[in-house]
């Protein structure tokens, strides 16, 4: 991982939102030593349990600061994130609201929109939300179960590449805004989520593209509120390089397969996610003018383990070289499993 891109990265996003506050999406992935680089760029933080919550308080963040945006939660997170000092919770349903007013009573919570998710290329979105006439039932809920009515979220889908994804869901905030402010509701923020795009094998819009449509849709607002995000792919993906080590080449009836040491199951889960519609640039070491398409595939027993399909790579390629895999700073080694007993992967922040 290197530091030096996800600081360009975190002031890329500050100034394509320049009126956001970023909340860096901590699953994306929860390394310390990242987590530190994004501290000290001086982003915020967003959780979906309380061991992300344990994790960055030992970097000296504090729980207070976080928004804990997983929607719904086993009683335990609720309580023990609150104990700690957590006081937003993101809702999206009448049971989360009481599990709310019972573990952490007085708190702020938001209510999470549902999206399509339509426009993105990692399929994430239908799991959670609501439309904007239940999230208004559910915020008059929380004044009557005595919980602070704070906000409102929604996430677009992950690896979105079309900034007008942003629009729907912004017009829905707006008409619930306006319908809550005749009820005597006035929230405080507007968490416009994640999905913000990296670059993998092929361009992606600028994130400025992005902030021109929430600039827009915000001043359209009924009043003012601040506004989150929670970035995390477009962050730290690109910081990322996987170096790999081919443990065998093998021409088979369907073509060349390169075998390594890294598979989908200890690192490129996103690749069977997406159906391998996200491609990572692959390189290897040897570098030969003469090139040869190659499956790159990992070192466990499952066929699925192919992560790359169709890659360029020297025609001498031999066991033993490496390979870099570029833009595999988001989702890999937090996805990472010792599926077969091989090793997880080991982060180094340079």
């Amino acid at each position: 991982m290197n530091a030096a891109r996800i600081v360009a990265a975190f002031d890329e996003f500050c100034n394509a939102f320049p009126q956001v506050r970023a909340c860096y999406a901590t699953k994306c992935n929860p390394d310390k030593d990242v987590l530190r680089v994004l501290r000290d760029a001086g982003s915020g933080f967003e959780v979906a349990s309380v061991a992300e919550v344990r994790t960055l308080a030992s970097i000296g963040v504090r729980p207070a600061d976080l928004l804990f945006s997983n929607p719904v939660r086993a009683r335990r997170q609720t309580r023990e994130a609150a104990l700690a000092g957590v006081y937003r919770f993101a809702v999206d349903s009448v049971e989360e609201l009481f599990r709310v007013a019972d573990e952490a009573p007085g708190s702020c919570v938001y209510v999470r929109l549902a999206t399509g998710g339509g426009d993105s290329v990692v399929p994430s979105e239908g799991k959670f939300g609501v439309d904007a006439g239940t999230a208004r039932e559910l915020l008059r809920l929380a004044r009557d179960l005595s919980l602070v009515p704070y906000g409102v979220t929604f996430h677009m889908g992950s690896q979105t590449l079309e900034p007008a994804a942003l629009e729907g869901p912004l017009a829905d905030v707006a008409t619930l805004l306006a319908g809550l402010q005749r009820d005597g509701i006035r929230l405080e923020m507007v968490d416009i989520g994640g999905g913000f795009p990296a670059v993998y094998d092929e361009p992606v819009p600028s994130l400025a593209l992005f902030g021109d449509v929430v600039s827009k849709r915000v001043a359209e607002l009924p009043y003012p509120v601040e506004v989150y995000a929670e970035p995390g792919r477009c962050l730290v993906a690109e910081a990322g390089t996987f170096r790999c080590t081919v443990i065998g080449v093998a021409r088979r009836p369907n073509g060349w397969f390169a075998h390594t040491d890294l598979g989908v199951f200890n690192g490129m889960m996103e690749v069977l996610e997406t159906g391998g519609n996200l491609r990572y640039p692959v390189r290897d070491s040897r570098a030969d003018e003469r090139r040869r398409a190659f499956q790159v595939t990992g070192p466990t027993c499952d066929s699925q383990d192919t992560f790359a399909r169709d890659v360029p790579l020297s025609e001498g390629l031999r066991e033993g070289d490496v390979l870099s895999v570029g833009s595999t700073g988001a989702y890999t080694a937090a996805y990472a499993s010792q599926f077969n007993g091989f090793p997880l992967p080991r982060v180094v922040v340079v």
